[in-house]
């Protein structure tokens, strides 16, 4: 384990209001995406939408690194170029997705586990050699009839861990996801709650797996009102709720927290993440606060794009602008 390069590429990762581009869609994730524009999810088609990100010009001066699926990180660009050399020569750093998914959690299956742990070792050392310098694995945690459990709680805490060691040991920065969904009525104070026990969980497992803080970075969701709650939280009551939760339980050796945007729409994940920087400003927080989005920066060039090439520029032309407003909200900097 190179301690002092994983350090190096966290800080990386966050540093100048800089995010993530989550583009790590599943192929049945990315078709149901694809459905939206009527257009067909082929190898082809998912590598040409891919492209025109990647190849978005200036999309560097907001992106640090994105997150590839396994298809992604070996495919080529029309003319033949890895797709991956593509974005290291623009000044943003490969990632990989690395976990199997969500899988009901035995014995009840009402809960979720995540799993892919079985022949990782292996994985990541072909994906440092395909070029990926960081790695994602997201665990699911809903919120109703005591939910999140203990259970529940405790195993994705695990594998988390695990994950997160096994990344360190090839020299892979960890983006751990713990993710406490939006889906429900529950409140706010509901949500601080969960997400509160779910990382003093997943601190404690990194600990205990003995994961270098310095390099690896939290990918969590916001302190934000549940989609079917009645009373919505505004801005400054998430961005209160939000950092508040983490000064109690994210050590400061973390060197970032990079938000995922969890369902919220484009402008809301936004309008959210500037106002969480903007109380840090005044109450100070001693991590990078910035994203890593998937549909908050990708749906307006899906729509753009709609599956045909010709319109690739417009296409860019409204991820850049995204990335751009984002990258202003990572620095507390955004007007709607």
């Amino acid at each position: 384990m190179n301690v002092e390069q994983l350090a190096t590429t966290a800080q990386a990762l966050v540093a100048d209001g800089k995010g993530l581009l989550a583009a790590d869609e599943s192929t049945g994730t990315i078709k149901k995406r694809f459905d939206q524009i009527n257009t067909e999810s082929t190898e082809r088609s998912r590598r040409d939408y891919r492209h025109l990100l990647f190849t978005t010009p200036g999309a560097a001066e907001h992106i640090s690194g994105v997150i590839l699926f396994d298809e992604t990180i070996r495919q080529e660009s029309p003319d033949g170029k890895p797709l991956v050399k593509i974005l290291q020569d623009a000044g943003m750093i490969p990632g990989i997705k690395v976990d199997s998914g969500a899988k009901p959690l035995a014995p009840h299956g009402v809960e979720k586990v995540t799993e892919g742990l079985d022949g990782l070792r292996e994985r990541f050392q072909e994906y440092y050699k395909l070029g990926a310098r960081f790695a994602k694995w997201r665990g699911v945690y809903d919120i109703g009839d005591g939910r999140p459990s203990r259970a529940c709680i405790s195993a994705n805490a695990h594998a988390l861990a695990r994950y997160a060691a096994l990344a360190q040991e090839n020299d892979i920065v960890p983006v751990v996801e713990p993710e406490v969904l939006m889906d429900g009525s529950h409140t706010i104070a509901d949500c601080e709650r969960a997400t509160e026990a779910v990382l003093r969980a997943v601190f404690a497992e990194l600990a205990e797996q003995g994961v270098v803080l310095e390099g690896m970075l939290l990918k969590p969701n916001m302190v934000i009102s549940g989609k079917d709650c009645p009373q919505q939280a505004g801005p400054d009551e998430v961005a209160k709720a939000t950092v508040n939760c983490f000064k109690r339980v994210v050590p400061a050796a973390v060197p970032g927290i990079v938000f995922l945007s969890g369902g919220q729409g484009d402008e809301e994940a936004t309008v959210n993440l500037n106002a969480i920087n903007r109380l840090k400003a005044e109450e100070g927080a001693p991590w990078a606060l910035s994203f890593s989005y998937g549909r908050a920066l990708q749906q307006a060039a899906l729509k753009a794009w709609g599956g045909k090439n010709d319109n690739a520029d417009s296409a860019r032309a409204a991820f850049r602008e995204r990335a751009k407003a984002t990258s202003a909200a990572a620095q507390g900097r955004y007007a709607a």
